[in-house]
């Protein structure tokens, strides 16, 4: 006779822990894809902000010139 019980009560459990297994390394793929797709969006984000400051510094920068050759204008010479 089998000694340790029967295999139909332990096959059902061992089954159950390789989907559970598979399961997980399936997740842990997918946060990992996520996590790269993150990283990818926010390094984006990061040169658009970059590129936005620079716009806005331009436009201060164009600005100011035109103030002091206003006044460079009307100052007496």
């Amino acid at each position: 006779m089998a000694t340790g019980g029967s295999r139909f009560l332990k096959e059902p459990f061992e089954v159950h822990e390789q989907r559970f297994e598979a399961t997980e390394r399936i997740m842990e793929l997918q946060f990992a894809q996520v996590e790269r797709r993150l990283e990818k969006i926010e390094a984006m984000i990061l040169g658009l902000e970059k590129r936005l400051w620079m716009t806005v510094y331009g436009v201060v920068a164009v600005i100011l010139t035109q103030a002091v050759l206003g006044l460079l204008q009307y100052a007496p010479r």
